[in-house]
């Protein structure tokens, strides 16, 4: 399972996108399935423009399965928002903090992401010991 951030989700249904041929291209190779939240789908629409038809084709992308959708159930909302008190400095927002407590929940280490700087400062709590993200 790969997590996948708000940035490439942009960026794949914005072919304007600085980004957009980079995130293809790395879709393209990916071979596992693709997990997101649904801050970071929240973030995505409002980036890409509600009602728009690059808002629309991702919705599309979502209800055919090219994407699951994981939700943060009150203890792990608890988490997130604890991890944004913990990363303050990095500003980091409910999107990162909702990806960073699904990794930790589900043991996942790979992501998919543009926002490189905070992921490889983000940890994910492993029992005692901390784990990096792999950068996709």
């Amino acid at each position: 399972m790969i997590l996948v951030d708000t940035g490439p989700l942009v960026a794949l249904f914005n072919p304007k996108d600085s980004y957009h041929a980079h995130s293809h291209n790395v879709l393209q190779t990916l071979r596992e399935p693709l997990l997101t939240t649904i801050p970071v789908l929240t973030e995505a629409f409002h980036l890409l423009g509600p009602g728009s038809k690059r808002a629309l084709a991702l919705g599309a992308f979502v209800q055919k399965k090219g994407i699951t959708v994981w939700s943060l159930e009150d203890e792990n909302l608890n988490t997130a928002l604890l991890l944004m008190e913990k990363y303050a400095d990095k500003s980091m927002d409910l999107a990162d903090a909702s990806l960073v407590t699904t990794a930790q929940v589900l043991a996942i280490q790979r992501i998919f992401t543009i926002d490189r700087n905070d992921f490889l400062a983000y940890r994910i709590a492993s029992g005692h010991s901390f784990r990096s993200f792999e950068l996709l």
